[in-house]
C-alpha cells in the first residue's frame, strides 16, 4: 500500500515537520519507506521500473506487476493531509453514557453520586456492549487510533471492550477496574475482597490477550482506580502481578487537593510514593493528572519510567490546579494526553491539545517565569509521540520501521486555505495550529490503524 500526500507532525516537542508531497509506503502495517514524489506523480517503485525497461526491454512480465503494483497508490485530495494517529492515554469507558453532565460536583462526590451507580450497570452485558458499539467507532472518528481504557469491576464487560475494539480496529490498552476498600467505595459496586480482585484482574490479563482476532492490538493493563479505592493488600497484589506478568498499569496519581492529602494521611507520603512502595510505578505505568506532584515526585516518576497522562480539560473540573507539563517534560518525565472521559466532557483529543495550551497560560500567569508555557506543537507531540512513549509503542510519528497508525484531514472542511498567501507563500505553521485548535469529525477523511483504513460513522 502506498499513500501519496503532506504530512504534518512532531518529531520532538519543539519542532514541527513538515514532509511536502511524500509518498508512504506500507507493508503488512508498517512503515517501510517515506520518500518524497517526484514531479510526474513516480513513486521510488517507478523510477526502478524505468531503469529495468532501459536496461532490459523484454522484462515486460515485470514491469507489468510493478505497474500494478504502481496503481496502488492513493493520492490525496487537495488540500487533505496526514497526521500520525492519536493516543488518548486516559479514558474511562464506562463512563461514556454521561459524557458531558453532571460536573457539578467535586470528585469524591461525583463518583459516588453519578459515576458508581452508571459503573454498575455493566453488570449487564448487553449495556456494556451497546456503550462499546456506540464508543469506539465515535473515538476513531475523533482521530483516537490508540486508547488507553478503564472499564468497570465487571470481567465479562472488559472483555466485551476488548472485542469491540478489536472488530472496529482501534488500537487499544483494556484495563478491568480493581477497588476493595470498604471506606473508598460502595458495598454494591466494589470487588469483595483483594484476594478475588487479583483473581479476577489476572483473568481479564489472559481473556483481553485471547480475544479472537486480537493479534497483540488490544492489550490488557493492570487499574487500580486509585489507592482511595484500593485497600494495601490490593495494591502490593497488582504491584506483583505487574512484574510477573509485565503487563502495563494505569492508575490515578495526586489528581485533586482531597485525593492528595487522604493519600498524605493514610500513608505518610504522596501518592507518587506509595505507589512506588506498591511496585506500581514501573516503566509503561500511566498516572492520571499528577497535578500535585512535588519536584521529589517528578524525579522519582522519572526514575522509574512510568508516565503521566495530562487531562487539560477534566484538572478544570476536579483538580484545583494546572498541571504544570513543562516541568514534567524538563524533568524527563513522559507525558501524554488524555480526555478523561467523562470527568472531561469533550471526546476529542484534538480539543485537548487547545485546552492544554490555554491552561499552561493560566499556569504561566500565576508563577515567576514563562517556562511553564507550552504551545500547540508541544501539545500535539504530547498527544501523538508523548502517549506513544509512555506505552512503548511504535507509533505517533510516521517514520520507517513504525506502524502506519494515520489521519487524513481535509483542511478546506477545516476551514484553511491551503494554497498560501497571495504570493503562493503556505505557511504551514499557521496551517497546523489551525488544524489541531479546529478539526472535528466532519473533517477527517480517512483513518488507518497498523495499515488497515478504518470505517467511521
Amino acid at each position: 500500500m502506498q499513500i501519496r500526500g503532506t504530512i504534518l507532525q512532531t518529531p520532538d516537542a519543539n519542532s514541527l515537520q513538515v514532509l511536502e508531497d511524500h509518498v508512504v509506503t506500507v507493508d503488512a502495517g508498517v512503515i517501510t519507506d517515506i520518500i518524497p514524489a517526484r514531479a510526474d506523480g513516480a513513486t521510488r517503485e517507478t523510477l526502478a521500473n524505468d531503469t529495468a525497461e532501459a536496461a532490459n526491454d523484454t522484462a515486460e512480465a515485470a514491469n507489468d506487476t510493478a505497474e500494478a503494483a504502481n496503481d496502488t497508490v492513493e493520492t490525496l485530495p487537495d488540500g487533505v493531509v496526514l497526521i500520525p494517529g492519536l493516543v488518548d492515554t486516559h479514558i474511562h469507558a464506562s463512563q461514556w453514557p454521561q459524557l458531558g453532565t453532571g460536573l457539578d460536583l467535586p470528585l469524591d462526590e461525583w463518583l459516588f453520586a453519578y459515576t458508581f451507580p452508571l459503573e454498575a450497570r455493566y453488570a449487564d452485558i448487553n449495556f456494556a456492549r451497546r456503550t462499546w458499539a456506540d464508543m469506539v467507532p465515535r473515538l476513531l472518528s475523533h482521530g483516537t487510533t490508540t486508547a488507553v481504557y478503564y472499564t468497570s469491576v465487571h470481567s465479562a464487560a472488559t472483555t466485551a471492550l476488548a472485542e469491540a475494539c478489536v472488530q472496529h480496529g482501534q488500537r487499544a490498552f483494556v484495563g478491568r477496574v480493581a477497588m476493595d476498600h470498604p471506606e473508598g467505595t460502595p458495598q454494591w459496586y466494589r470487588d469483595a475482597n483483594a484476594t478475588e480482585a487479583l483473581e479476577a484482574s489476572a483473568r481479564s490479563i489472559d481473556a483481553v490477550r485471547s480475544v479472537s482476532g486480537n493479534n497483540g492490538l488490544v492489550e490488557p493493563i493492570i487499574t487500580p482506580r486509585f489507592i482511595p479505592a484500593c485497600t494495601d493488600e490490593l495494591l502490593t497484589s497488582l504491584g506483583r502481578l505487574a512484574d510477573e506478568t509485565g503487563v502495563a498499569v494505569q492508575t490515578h496519581c495526586s489528581e485533586n487537593q482531597w485525593e492528595h492529602d487522604y493519600v498524605l494521611e493514610r500513608h505518610g507520603c504522596t501518592d507518587t510514593h506509595a505507589l512506588e512502595r506498591f511496585g506500581l510505578l514501573r516503566p509503561r505505568t500511566v498516572l492520571a493528572h499528577a497535578t500535585h506532584l512535588t519536584d521529589d515526585d517528578r524525579a522519582t516518576i522519572a526514575a522509574s519510567g512510568a508516565g503521566v497522562s495530562h487531562c487539560p480539560l477534566s484538572n478544570i473540573y476536579f483538580s484545583e490546579r494546572v498541571f504544570a507539563a513543562r516541568l514534567a517534560l524538563g524533568a524527563g518525565i513522559p507525558v501524554g494526553l488524555g480526555t478523561d472521559i467523562a470527568g472531561g466532557p469533550e471526546p476529542s483529543l484534538l480539543a485537548q491539545c487547545g485546552h492544554a495550551v490555554g491552561s499552561s497560560r493560566l499556569l504561566e500567569r500565576s508563577a515567576t517565569s514563562s517556562i511553564q508555557r507550552i504551545d500547540i506543537v508541544s501539545a500535539f507531540w504530547m498527544a501523538t509521540m508523548g502517549g506513544a512513549r509512555m506505552l512503548d509503542l511504535p507509533v505517533g510519528l510516521l517514520a520507517e520501521g513504525n506502524r502506519f497508525d494515520a489521519v487524513a484531514v481535509d483542511l478546506r472542511s477545516v476551514g484553511v486555505d491551503a494554497h498560501g498567501d497571495q504570493t503562493g507563500t503556505v505557511d504551514w505553521s499557521r496551517m497546523f495550529e489551525q488544524l489541531v485548535r479546529r478539526a472535528r469529525p466532519a473533517d477527517v477523511s480517512a483513518v488507518w490503524v497498523d495499515g488497515r483504513r478504518i470505517l467511521v460513522p
